[in-house]
């Protein structure tokens, strides 16, 4: 009884510690976003036209782009780099930063993108995503754009239709990444609310974690996480004690909608209970009190699908004067 009220103690001052409100904002965080292709066509939009207006409406400058498996290499050994490639173009025309995200869980559910091929033989698909790897960067590491690969998505997350996590597939791709192209940094993220972060730190350049404020439970429905700022200044002594890791970013903030079920499915009016123009501009001044030099909103296709098909643009409008304070 006498232990386990020293960790109920210590539980609930690390709760009060987490919830001290924090005042100050880092003007200096820089955003952006992810961008899927896959996620944009499967709502049912025009993916270039989207990834143009992320650019030239919105004035994106910082972009995550996943490379989706099963769409580069849909027969065994014949690869189809032209989508990414096309975005990489239009990014350097723009002097806009790119993250790639190589690998076989990337964003967007189902998380992994492996293809039919693959899947009745676990060694062969190891080994075809090695060299998977190997042709990604080959041949886009050449694009000034590319600033950073991410190698796999939350790796340590059981999230999504996956394999079970192999850690050394996982250690053999963040050396072939590193030996393909030693200039960059390699980017292996976590879950912020969710994880320690430490084993996924410890095997990063740059460490990323997501940041969601407001989320659905069955038998719970919207819940909030009841953590401030603290609560990841906290995570971020952790990994740099037991990680040796001080680059820390914000790889995925909330600002679509978590809900029961597929989001355009639902009424509107239920999409904007977990996300709508003022909870996206207060988890951005709540990563901003975070603190950490980057962050990456994660919901761009939403908001320019409720413009475009819902006659909604407050989220895109919002996230304009986001990125284009001055104007």
């Amino acid at each position: 009884m006498g232990i386990f009220g020293i960790i109920l103690g210590l539980a609930i001052l690390l709760l009060i510690y987490f919830n001290i409100p924090v005042q100050k904002e880092s003007n200096n965080a820089k955003l952006g976003v992810t961008f899927s292709s896959r996620y944009a066509g499967d709502i049912m939009l025009n993916w270039k036209e989207v990834y143009i207006a992320i650019l030239d409406d919105l004035g994106v400058r910082k972009v995550r782009i996943p490379i989706y498996w099963d769409l580069v290499e849909k027969q065994e050994g014949q690869y189809d780099f032209s989508d990414v490639i096309w975005q990489l173009d239009e990014a350097e025309k723009r002097g806009v930063d790119v993250v790639i995200v190589v690998g076989q869980k990337v964003p967007r559910w189902p998380e992994c993108a492996i293809p039919e091929w693959t899947k009745n033989d676990d060694q062969k698909r190891k080994t075809k995503l090695l060299q998977l790897i190997d042709r990604e960067i080959e041949s886009l590491k050449g694009y000034d754009s590319v600033k950073a690969w991410q190698v796999e998505n939350e790796p340590f997350l059981p999230f999504g239709i996956c394999p079970a996590l192999d850690t050394d597939l996982l250690d053999q791709e963040i050396a072939l990444v590193k030996a393909k192209d030693p200039s960059r940094p390699v980017i292996i993220t976590d879950s912020g609310e969710l994880s320690l972060w430490v084993r996924a730190a410890k095997r990063a350049d740059i460490f990323g974690t997501t940041m969601y404020r407001t989320i659905y439970k069955k038998g719970l429905g919207y819940f909030d996480y009841p953590i401030g700022p603290r609560f990841f200044w906290f995570k971020h002594w952790l990994v740099k004690t037991f990680a040796d890791q001080n680059k820390i970013i914000v790889i995925e903030l909330q600002a679509e909608p978590w809900i029961s079920g597929y989001t355009i499915e639902c009424p509107l009016e239920e999409q904007f209970k977990s996300m709508n123009e003022e909870k996206l501009m207060g988890n951005v001044a709540f990563a901003k009190k975070v603190g950490f030099p980057e962050i990456y909103l994660w919901g761009v296709e939403w908001w320019y699908w409720l413009k475009v098909e819902k006659n909604h643009p407050e989220l895109w409008d919002t996230a304009r004067e986001l990125f284009n304070p001055v104007n």
